[in-house]
């Protein structure tokens, strides 16, 4: 995916849907969510600390055997309601996209 607008508007989406998950650190979502697409470092944290900072996360630390402690983020109430409301925007989203889509495709058959 290269569009950097999309990435940012799925971004909270993928993050809670991780965290719900289970307990992550900021390094180990850029690693999880890299797996299906591109992002940097330099766009989970901003995040992280924004969705902190809306109770949507809480924080603690766990001792690493590789380094310094390492902050975890575990999800809230909140966080689930939130992440809830996004699944239904998103799957919302997507079927209307999705309509677009088909009709864009119908109307390019029936001029052939």
């Amino acid at each position: 995916m290269e569009n950097i607008q999309l990435k940012k508007g799925v971004l909270e989406l993928c993050v809670l849907m991780l965290v719900r998950k289970k307990d992550h650190y900021g390094y180990e979502l850029v690693m999880s969510i890299s797996k299906y697409f591109e992002i940097s470092e330099g766009s989970i944290y901003p995040l992280l600390h924004r969705m902190t900072k809306e109770t949507l996360f809480t924080t603690y630390l766990l001792e690493s055997k590789a380094g310094p402690p390492r902050k975890y983020y575990k999800i809230t109430e909140k966080g689930v309601q939130k992440l809830e409301k996004l699944v239904d925007e998103w799957k919302l989203f997507v079927s209307s996209v999705q309509d677009i889509l088909d009709d864009w495709g119908d109307e390019n058959s029936s001029e052939k």
